[in-house]
């Protein structure tokens, strides 16, 4: 396996980390380290992918069914209850407690506050994106937006990420500002940069500090998953959580490791 752990600055107690293709049990399309369980894949194969990913957390992810929508799980309810919330973001408070989003071009942000008190992760297509699905995580997370610090994980880059009229309609109609994140392509089409929406929300909540942003999902087959370049294709997973006091979560010596 070849996780991402995220470039920032984050307080000590905060775990994260992104996953990327190679290391897994599925084949053909979904080689190889797909760890979602709707896309098609073999089950098994998925099962056996997400028991290799709990060896490096402190316990097993709350897995959400994705919609791309608005609501925020809590997490720690989904883990005390061994429930599948329905929604695109989940945030904790208690350590051990794996929050987890699943992407392939989707934007995943993590965020943390500075002092490791509670943790959120955001599945954030353009759907959830321009409904506000940052906002809504940055509030379920009930402490001052100052305090937050953002990384912005692997998605599709602006150089890759082609959309039609409507999209860039939808975006302007909540905020004008959204117009800088577009780029005319051809006719009715624009590229549109996720990642400048989301650090333009962020800013606009209150979030200052925001990192990432720089790895396009699209361009790297090697690396990652691409659902707009392959159609049929697997999941990464985005991952944080707060560090259980005796245990840190394991990383054997022959993982690759990389940091972005």
């Amino acid at each position: 396996m070849q996780p991402i752990r995220p470039d920032w600055p984050a307080p000590a107690g905060v775990g994260a980390l992104v996953t990327t293709r190679p290391g897994g049990a599925s084949a053909g399309a979904y080689a190889s380290l797909n760890l979602g369980a709707r896309c098609g894949d073999d089950p098994a194969a998925v099962r056996d992918n997400r028991r290799r990913l709990e060896e490096l957390l402190p316990g097993a992810p709350v897995w959400l069914r994705q919609v791309h929508g608005t609501d925020v799980a809590d997490a720690d309810e989904a883990r005390r209850a061994a429930t599948e919330p329905q929604a695109d973001a989940a945030v904790a408070r208690l350590p051990g407690t794996v929050c987890a989003v699943l992407v392939a071009d989707c934007m995943p942000v993590l965020l943390a506050d500075d002092a490791a008190t509670v943790v959120g992760a955001v599945h954030a297509g353009w759907r959830g994106l321009c409904a506000g699905v940052i906002e809504a995580t940055v509030g379920a997370m009930r402490v001052a937006p100052e305090r937050l610090l953002a990384w912005l994980g692997p998605a599709i880059g602006p150089r890759a990420y082609e959309v039609g009229d409507e999209v860039r309609k939808a975006f302007l109609e909540r905020d004008a500002s959204a117009a800088s994140a577009f780029r005319a392509a051809r006719p009715g089409h624009w590229w549109l940069d996720l990642y400048a929406v989301a650090r333009q929300r962020l800013a606009a909540c209150g979030v200052r500090h925001a990192y990432g942003g720089d790895l396009c999902t699209y361009s790297d087959a090697t690396r990652f998953f691409s659902y707009r370049r392959d159609r049929v294709t697997g999941r990464m997973a985005a991952l944080i959580w707060l560090e259980r006091i005796d245990q840190a979560p394991p990383l054997a010596t022959n993982q690759a490791v990389t940091r972005s």
